[in-house]
C-alpha cells in the first residue's frame, strides 16, 4: 500500500523550477509577481512575460498557498517570508514596466490607446501596452539619431507613431495601414497635438503607395506572427528603406515550446537578406497573445545589398484568423460568377482577384472576388476600375453594406463616378453582389475619381482646367492649393489616401 504523501506547495514549486532547467527564471518571475501583490491571470502573463501554460503550472503548484478571490491571485501573507527566502524574491524581482518612462508622456499614450479603435482579430491585432509603445520610441531615440529622420510605421494599431512624436518631435513619421479606423484616429490625434505624422492607406498584399518606396530611414513594424506575415511586411519594409544606413525594427514573439515556428520566421528574415543586429527579448508587452506570454522580442535588422533584390512577391494569405487567414482558401463556387453575370447582364467566366496598385483598365463588364475584403477593398476597387459596369462579390456582412448609413456613405463617396446597386444575400445568405454603373456626371469630382492613380495635385488642377477653359495652369494650381483640405495630400495619389481624407477632397472639389 502506497502511503506517500502528496508534495507540499513549496515542494511542488521546487520540482517545477527544477523541471524548467535553464528557463527556471520563468517560474521565478511568476512567483515574484504573486509575492508583489494581487494579480489577475492576464496581469501575471503580461507582467511576467511567460506563456499562459507556464503561469497556470505555477498557480497549480502553489495551490493552497494562494489567496484567490475576485479573479486575482496572491501568495498568502503569512507565507510570503518563506517564499521570498526560498527563492530570493524581493521587490526588485517583479517586473516594473514603467521604469524610466516620462509620466506625462505615459499618461498621454494611455489616452491615445484608450480613445483608439478596438483590436480587429481578422487583422491579427493584439494591442501593445502604452508602456511598450513609449519604451519603443525612447529606445529608438536613445540608440539612433532620429532628429529630422524619416520613420515609417508599417501597420500601427499600437500607435507607435504617436509615441515617436511625443519623444522625438523633429522626426518625420508616416503610417501605412490597412485599417481606416486607425488612420482616422492617428490623423485626429496628430491634428490636435500638432504632430508631424502623415497617414497613407495600403493593403501590403497588393503593393505599396509609390510615395513611400525608398523613403524611410527606419521602418518599425509589428506584423502578423505567421512566417507569411513576417515575410510580407519585411518585404515591404525593404522596399521602403532608403539606401544607406537604414534599419528595420520588427516585433515578433514565439513560445519557447514551439521553437520550430521561430526558426521559420528567422529563416524568412534571413532569406530576405536581413542581418540580425540585435534581438531584445520580451521587449514588447501586450493585452493578449497569452500563448507567447503576452510578450514579443524586438528585432533590429540591417538590410544588405541583396535585400531589395530578394524582396519577392508574397501570397495574400498572411493572417491567423478569419477569412484572410493562411488556412482560409478554396475554390470559387460556380453560383457566384453566375449570380454576378445575371446582375451585370453580361457573361462572367470567372471572378477576378482584387488588386488596385495600378488602374484596372476594362471596357467590357467585369466581376471581382472580394469575399476576403476586411472593409477597405471595395472602395479602392471602385476607384481603380474604369469599366462602364462592374460587379463585386463581397461578404454579406461587409461593413459598407450592412446598414442604411454605411450604404449611403459609400454611395455618396463614389456618386460622381458610379451608381451602385446592392444585392444582399445573393446568391445565398453568405454573399452579396455590388454592381456599379458609370454615372456619367462629367464633373470635376468624376474627373478626379477616374484618375485616382495620378498625383492628386496634378489631377485636381487638370480637372479645374477641364471645367473652365479660360483658367490657366497657374491659376488652377493656386486654386487647388487654396482649396486642398490637407496640403501634403496633393503629393499623393487619391487611391492611397485614408478614406476620410478622400471624402474631404471630394467635398472640397464639389463645393467650388
Amino acid at each position: 500500500m502506497d502511503n506517500a504523501q502528496p508534495p507540499t506547495p513549496i515542494e511542488a514549486v521546487r520540482a517545477l523550477h527544477a523541471e524548467y532547467g535553464l528557463l527556471g527564471h520563468h517560474v521565478l518571475r511568476v512567483l515574484a509577481e504573486l509575492a508583489s501583490g494581487p494579480r489577475s491571470l492576464d496581469e501575471l502573463i503580461r507582467r511576467a512575460g511567460v506563456s499562459r501554460r507556464t503561469v497556470e503550472q505555477v498557480l497549480t503548484a502553489v495551490g493552497d498557498d494562494l489567496d484567490e478571490s475576485g479573479g486575482v491571485h496572491r501568495i498568502k501573507d503569512f507565507l510570503l517570508p518563506l517564499y521570498r527566502q526560498e527563492w530570493s524574491l524581493d521587490a526588485s524581482s517583479a517586473v516594473d514596466t514603467e521604469t524610466g518612462l516620462d509620466a506625462e508622456a505615459l499618461e498621454a499614450m494611455r489616452g491615445f490607446i484608450a480613445s483608439g479603435p478596438p483590436p480587429e482579430s481578422a487583422l491579427d491585432h493584439v494591442t501593445a501596452t502604452p508602456e511598450t509603445a513609449l519604451r519603443r520610441a525612447m529606445w529608438l531615440r536613445d540608440n539612433y539619431d532620429l532628429d529630422g529622420k524619416k520613420i515609417l510605421c508599417l501597420g500601427d494599431h499600437d500607435l507607435t507613431s504617436l509615441a515617436l512624436s511625443l519623444v522625438v518631435p523633429s522626426a518625420q513619421v508616416r503610417v501605412v495601414d490597412l485599417d481606416e479606423r486607425i488612420l482616422r484616429h492617428i490623423d485626429t490625434v496628430a491634428t490636435e497635438r500638432g504632430f508631424r505624422v502623415g497617414t497613407t492607406h495600403a493593403d501590403l498584399r497588393f503593393g505599396l503607395p509609390p510615395a513611400v518606396e525608398g523613403w524611410a530611414d527606419a521602418v518599425f513594424t509589428d506584423p502578423p506572427y505567421t512566417p507569411e506575415g513576417i515575410g510580407l511586411f519585411s518585404t515591404r519594409a525593404a522596399e521602403c528603406l532608403a539606401p544607406g544606413h537604414s534599419r528595420m525594427f520588427l516585433a515578433y514573439g514565439y513560445s519557447p515550446r514551439t521553437p520550430a515556428l521561430g526558426l521559420k520566421v528567422q529563416q524568412e528574415l534571413l532569406r530576405l537578406g536581413f542581418v540580425f543586429e540585435a534581438i531584445l527579448p520580451r521587449f514588447n508587452r501586450y493585452y493578449g497573445a497569452q500563448a507567447i506570454g503576452s510578450a514579443s522580442d524586438l528585432y533590429v535588422c540591417q538590410p544588405t545589398s541583396h535585400t531589395r533584390k530578394l524582396a519577392l512577391r508574397q501570397d495574400q494569405a498572411i493572417y491567423t484568423h478569419g477569412p484572410q487567414s493562411v488556412e482560409a482558401s478554396g475554390e470559387v463556387p460556380a453560383a457566384l460568377p453566375e449570380a454576378a453575370a445575371e446582375r451585370l447582364g453580361a457573361p462572367v467566366a470567372e471572378l477576378r482577384r482584387a488588386g488596385w496598385t495600378r488602374p484596372v483598365r476594362e471596357s467590357a463588364p467585369a466581376a471581382f472576388d472580394l469575399r476576403a475584403d476586411p472593409g477597405p477593398w471595395l472602395l479602392r476597387m471602385l476607384l481603380a476600375c474604369s469599366a462602364q459596369k462592374v460587379a463585386f462579390v463581397v461578404d454579406n456582412n461587409h461593413p459598407d453594406i450592412t446598414s442604411e448609413r454605411s450604404q449611403s456613405e459609400l454611395r455618396d463617396l463614389i456618386s460622381a463616378k458610379y451608381r451602385l446597386k446592392l444585392h444582399r444575400s445573393t446568391p445565398d445568405g453568405k454573399h452579396a453582389i455590388v454592381v456599379a454603373e458609370r454615372a456619367g456626371t462629367e464633373s470635376a469630382a468624376d474627373f478626379v475619381l477616374q484618375r485616382a492613380h495620378g498625383k492628386l495635385g496634378n489631377v485636381w488642377r487638370e480637372a479645374l482646367i477641364a471645367q473652365s477653359e479660360d483658367l490657366t495652369k497657374r491659376q488652377a494650381r493656386e486654386a487647388v492649393a487654396e482649396l486642398a483640405p490637407h496640403r501634403d495630400d496633393l503629393e499623393l495619389r487619391l487611391i492611397d489616401l485614408p478614406r476620410h481624407r478622400i471624402a474631404d477632397v471630394l467635398r472640397a472639389i464639389t463645393a467650388r
